[in-house]
């Protein structure tokens, strides 16, 4: 793949597109807002900014689309097939949105958090891959590798998986750190405080598994200390408090294996 379009200039697209130039000739930059293909385009030293999807160059090796996911198949049903390789970059969206509307395509999701403002290296990011057919999978695969140590094939049902695992892991641990940053506000101390030990405990999972590194008064089934936890909090920070506390001990029965 020496030649790649990237339609989109969001938080995947802007990741992508330092990580790719560095490899490839990035030809052309798509967004809905022209001064937002510029921006990118002028940050990776692409010529060719557009707003326009009737402006698409058509002799590109591959096609990226890193749009939001309710988009993507307007993208696809606005541009007619030019016999190229096309992928999307979304973790939920099925393969069978080209079904139909291209001959070669697949997709690339990268598992990891993006923001405009922060280009992540995507050496060690893991990328998830899948192709309409053999051939394609190796251009996907190989178009991947170009950017990352980590492509691996996966079907679209094994990649909904990956997606709803990096929802939990991601997603709503973030969310337990705003929650946790409201408290110790409200209380007049400074998040940092948690800094390191969230740290020893994401450092943890380079030794052991996830289910061995628990810890915490739940894990212990100590009754006095969850109880003096639920009785300083309310509402949606009580009840999250008392689900989770209940599901990590179903996990680790009292008479088991608990720390």
């Amino acid at each position: 793949m020496e030649q790649v379009v990237i339609i989109g200039s969001g938080n995947v697209a802007t990741s992508l597109a330092h990580g790719l130039v560095k490899h490839c000739r990035v030809m052309q930059i798509y967004s809905r807002q022209l001064a937002h293909a510029r921006r990118l385009a002028d940050a990776v030293g692409c010529e060719n900014a557009i707003s326009d999807l009737s402006q698409l160059v058509q002799d590109a090796d591959a096609y990226i689309i890193a749009v939001s996911d309710d988009v993507i198949a307007d993208v696809i049903a606005a541009v007619p097939d030019n016999g190229a390789l096309w992928v999307h970059t979304s973790g939920s969206k099925p393969i069978d949105l080209f079904a139909g509307h291209r001959s070669r395509y697949g997709v690339l999701w990268p598992m990891q958090s993006f923001s405009r403002e922060l280009v992540v290296p995507l050496d060690d990011v893991h990328f998830f891959a899948e192709a309409s057919d053999a051939a394609s999978l190796k251009d996907v695969v190989g178009l991947g590798s170009m950017i990352s140590r980590h492509v691996v094939a996966v079907d679209s049902a094994q990649r909904r998986w990956l997606h709803v695992a990096s929802v939990f892991s991601c997603n709503f641990a973030n969310h337990m750190w705003t929650l946790a940053d409201e408290m110790l506000t409200e209380a007049g101390l400074p998040f940092d405080a948690l800094k390191p030990l969230i740290s020893t405990t994401i450092q943890k999972l380079d030794h052991m598994a996830p289910a061995q590194s628990q810890t915490g008064p739940a894990v212990r089934h100590d009754k006095e200390v969850i109880a003096s936890h639920l009785a300083m909090l309310d509402g949606d920070k009580r009840d999250i408090y008392d689900m989770i506390t209940q599901s990590i001990m179903n996990r680790n029965p009292k008479d088991g294996h608990a720390q």
